[in-house]
């Protein structure tokens, strides 16, 4: 049982990979919804018993009302998605899908204007010292 238990964290993560390659391809060609329309798959977390499966994805406009419609989109398309990704992916139990905003690049963003700005007002107060 040991040497099993061991192998189980790597191919959660190789399913995962694959789900999110899988759902990429599937909601830029196959989903039709215009409210789910360039998204970016950022990352899947899948449940050890491949029962749920989180996915995060950006967009490049990331306003909330965007952001609204495009999870109220990909959640009414769910099951869609869940049905085209049961047809490439052959795994005893398929995923719900849950469909969840990553504000980690926005936020990285922001960060990075905040020490681009401070830079420039250290760079300022030496130039005036």
């Amino acid at each position: 049982m040991a040497r099993h238990s061991k192998a189980i964290p790597g191919r959660i993560l190789r399913v995962a990979d694959q789900i999110q390659r899988d759902l990429s391809e599937i909601i830029a060609y196959e989903l039709k919804d215009p409210r789910a329309g360039l998204v970016t798959i950022t990352d899947v977390q899948v449940t050890p018993d491949y029962a749920h499966a989180k996915v995060f994805f950006t967009m490049l406009n990331d306003n909330q009302d965007a952001v609204k419609n495009t999870l109220d989109g990909l959640t009414n398309a769910a099951g869609f998605i869940r049905a085209q990704l049961g047809k490439r992916l052959h795994i005893h139990t398929l995923p719900q899908l849950h469909f969840v905003h990553d504000t980690s690049t926005s936020r990285g963003m922001a960060l990075s204007d905040l020490i681009d700005k401070a830079n420039a007002d250290r760079a300022k107060d030496s130039d005036e010292g």
